[in-house]
């Protein structure tokens, strides 16, 4: 169903294939002892084949059409639940194949293969949509967003990875309701994060969420950055990352999603730096001060986790020796286990000259060379030591 069968209409390759059935999850379970039931939100079958995972999801019903002795028939166990703002907060209200596919979000994700017929199923016009390239909200735009603002994300996400367009009617809403976001648990918003910005399609991405106001809920001290002007070159240092990030992950490199992170709040860090520096605080203190400040204030919209908050904040204390090339031991940064990540942020920075070039080729040349080479290239750079003049002797006098 869904996504699986959408993607094989469009001639990708699918990632994963989900199943949906009328049994309910605990029916599910009774037949497959290598099955657990996860989630409250939505409650969900996993069927364990050594590493491999299928889901398997329940058809949902229309909650809000049923009588409460309908729901509690249903589902005595956990009813659907919904906020002020309409976000569902719970919804286990399970129903037919064709209410199923009228609770999807788009119709190109409503279509059902069946196993009995080996036929397609579409109740939505999701395959004229798909023919027509277009991505189409089922039912009203505006209360399926509230139901889940993460929809508007999805949006986004899916129109550029399936090269579709948004249909009207499903984009007019999304600039209005971007404020939504700011409900959504930070934690999901970390999940997100990555279908979003590590799928190779970060920055057409990046340019849509910000048209549709959609970036200013999940990095607000970056766009804050990016409206303030203090750095005019910080937009082209967040695109040179974008496009840095989506070549390495189709040439299959890896990427560490701190990264990115270091490169969208850089200039928050900087900003930071230089207002505790007018308050008196110097050198690695006033960087080690504005690090903390800034990444404390980004977790309450995305939640970084401190594994990746530390990894960010090490490529940010690199770039000072990186530039100046001062202090003992400066070879041993070759080995320094955020080395190349922090030599990639030294390279975006060179590029829209915040850094020297010749800095930056430096770095470059001596991971190429050999060892005496590279002393070499130390010894050229290291500060020429001040003579001390001998003072005048005076003559012994008899």
């Amino acid at each position: 169903m869904g996504g699986g069968v959408r993607d094989i209409l469009l001639g990708l390759k699918p990632k994963d294939f989900d199943v949906a059935t009328d049994a309910s999850p605990e029916q599910v379970k009774s037949l497959f002892r290598n099955c657990r039931l996860i989630g409250r939100r939505f409650r969900l079958a996993h069927i364990l084949f050594g590493r491999e995972v299928i889901e398997v999801a329940t058809f949902r019903g229309h909650h809000a059409q049923d009588s409460a002795q309908n729901v509690e028939k249903k589902n005595k166990q956990s009813p659907s639940h919904s906020s002020s703002e309409g976000m569902i907060l719970r919804d286990n209200v399970f129903g037919s194949i064709e209410e199923d596919a009228i609770r999807r979000d788009f119709t190109v994700n409503a279509l059902y293969y069946d196993i009995a017929d080996y036929s397609v199923q579409d109740f939505c016009d999701g395959m004229s949509d798909l023919n027509d390239r277009l991505l189409r909200m089922i039912g009203d735009p505006e209360t399926r967003y509230r139901e889940d603002p993460v929809r508007m994300l999805r949006a986004v996400r899916l129109a550029i990875k399936l090269d579709l367009e948004i249909e009207e009617t499903s984009a007019e809403p999304l600039q209005a309701l971007s404020s939504l976001l700011r409900d959504v648990p930070s934690a999901r918003l970390w999940d997100e994060s990555h279908k979003l910005f590590l799928t190779g399609f970060s920055e057409k991405t990046f340019a849509t969420l910000e048209h549709f106001h959609l970036l200013q809920p999940m990095l607000p001290q970056m766009i804050e950055s990016l409206e303030s002007n203090n750095n005019p070159r910080f937009r082209e240092f967040i695109e040179a990352a974008l496009v840095n990030s989506d070549s390495r992950i189709r040439s299959s490199k890896s990427i560490n999603p701190a990264f990115l992170y270091a490169c969208f709040l850089w200039q928050s860090v900087k900003d930071t730096v230089e207002q505790y520096r007018k308050d008196g605080f110097q050198g690695a203190e006033a960087m080690q001060k504005a690090q903390a400040v800034v990444i404390s204030e980004q977790v309450k919209s995305i939640a970084i986790p401190k594994r990746f908050t530390q990894v960010i904040r090490e490529i940010w204390l690199l770039q000072h020796r990186l530039e100046f090339r001062r202090g003992k031991n400066l070879l041993s940064l070759l080995g320094h286990p955020r080395f190349r990540a922090g030599y990639d942020f030294l390279l975006l920075r060179a590029s829209i000259d915040e850094v020297k070039q010749e800095t930056a080729d430096w770095w470059t040349e001596i991971q190429e060379v050999d060892l005496p080479e590279q002393k070499k290239m130390l010894a050229a750079i290291a500060p020429k030591k001040r003579r001390r003049r001998k003072p005048n002797k005076k003559p012994d006098v008899n």
